[in-house]
C-alpha cells in the first residue's frame, strides 16, 4: 500500500514542476502582408474623403461665382438719360410758329409760301411777308434752343460715362458687366438723339428760310409785274388855289 502511493507521488511530481502551456489565443502574430494591406485601404479611404473635401470646395465656389454673376449692378442711369432725352423732346415740342407736324407743314406752306396770289393786295402781301420772316427767325431761334438744351446734356452723359465704366471694370460678375454695358448703350443711344434733334432743328431753320427766300422771289415778281403795268389811272385837272 505504502509502495503504491509512493509511486503515483514519483509519477506525478513532474507534473507538477513543470509549467502549462499558455493558450494559443494568447499569442501577438504579425502578418505583413495584411498590415500593409490594411495600410492601403486606410489610405485609400483617406483619399476618398480629401476628394469629397475638394468636390465640395469647388461646388461651394460655383455656387459663389454664380451668386456673383447673378447680382444686379447697384447703379442706373435711367433716370438721368430719361431726363436728358425729355428735356430735349420738350425744347422740340416747343417749336414756334410751324410745328413738327406734317399737316401743319403743309397747310402753312399752302397759304404763306409759293406762288404769291395775283389778286392779294400790297397790304396783304406786306402781312405775308413779315409773317413768313417772322417764322423764319422763330425756326433759327428754335433750332439755338436745342443746341442749348444739347449742350447742357453733355454734362449729364460725361458724368455718366464715367460712372459706368467704373461699374463695369469693378463689376463683380457677368450679370453686373453686361448690365453696365447696356447702360453705356443706353446713353450713346441717348446722345444720337440729341444730336438727330440738332439736325432736324437746324434742316428746319434753313428749310424756313430757303421757302421764305423762294416765296420773296416770287413776290418780288409780282410787285415788278404791278409795276409796269399800266394802270386805269386818269389824270385830270386838280385846283390847288381857289381865287377870290
Amino acid at each position: 500500500m505504502i509502495r503504491s502511493s509512493l509511486r503515483a507521488a514519483l509519477v506525478a511530481a513532474p507534473l507538477l514542476v513543470c509549467p502549462l502551456a499558455p493558450a494559443a489565443a494568447q499569442y501577438v502574430v504579425y502578418d505583413p502582408s495584411n498590415y500593409a494591406q490594411n495600410l492601403l485601404q486606410a489610405a485609400r479611404a483617406l483619399q476618398q474623403v480629401t476628394n469629397q473635401i475638394t468636390s465640395l470646395q469647388n461646388e461651394a465656389q460655383m455656387l459663389i461665382n454664380q451668386a456673383r454673376n447673378l447680382a444686379s449692378l447697384p447703379y442706373s442711369s435711367l433716370s438721368a438719360l430719361q431726363q436728358s432725352a425729355q428735356r430735349t423732346q420738350q425744347l422740340l415740342g416747343q417749336a414756334q410758329k410751324i410745328a413738327y407736324d406734317v399737316t401743319a407743314i403743309d397747310r402753312a406752306f399752302q397759304g404763306q409760301y409759293g406762288s404769291v396770289s395775283l389778286s392779294s393786295s400790297d397790304a396783304a402781301l406786306v402781312t405775308q411777308a413779315r409773317s413768313r420772316w417772322e417764322t423764319t427767325v422763330a425756326g433759327l431761334q428754335d433750332a439755338l434752343r436745342v443746341q442749348a438744351g444739347v449742350v447742357g446734356n453733355l454734362d449729364t452723359g460725361r458724368t455718366q460715362a464715367s460712372t459706368l465704366i467704373g461699374q463695369s471694370q469693378a463689376a463683380t460678375g457677368a450679370l453686373q458687366a453686361m448690365q453696365a454695358g447696356n447702360q453705356l448703350q443706353a446713353l450713346q443711344a441717348q446722345q444720337l438723339s440729341d444730336l438727330t434733334a440738332v439736325v432736324a432743328a437746324n434742316g428746319r431753320a434753313q428749310a424756313l428760310s430757303e421757302a421764305e427766300r423762294a416765296t420773296a422771289v416770287s413776290e418780288g415778281q409780282e410787285r415788278y409785274r404791278r409795276f409796269s403795268t399800266p394802270s386805269s389811272y386818269q389824270p385830270s385837272a386838280v385846283t390847288m388855289f381857289r381865287g377870290n
